[in-house]
């Protein structure tokens, strides 16, 4: 799991249609409590917004906390940390 801070979002004119619907974000990711300068795409889960400080889930197993498990992603958004 990764901590990261939301940058902006993608908007996409065009999607898989298992995505339709869910929210892109760009997030920044955080290491040993610093700034990376990397960057990462993800699904958004929990409505997190711009600035906020949120949890990423990577590789095969991020798609099971969609409500589609088929869906072809490889990061999502499960927590916003306080």
């Amino acid at each position: 799991m990764l901590k990261g801070i939301i940058r902006g979002n993608v908007v996409s004119t065009r999607k898989q249609e298992s995505l339709v619907g869910s929210k892109f974000m760009e997030v920044e990711v955080i290491e040993n409590n610093a700034l990376t300068g990397k960057f990462l795409i993800a699904v958004d889960s929990v409505g997190a917004g711009i600035g906020e400080t949120v949890l990423v889930t990577t590789g095969s197993s991020a798609r099971l906390a969609l409500h589609n498990t088929n869906a072809p992603c490889d990061a999502v958004i499960v927590g916003i940390v306080d």
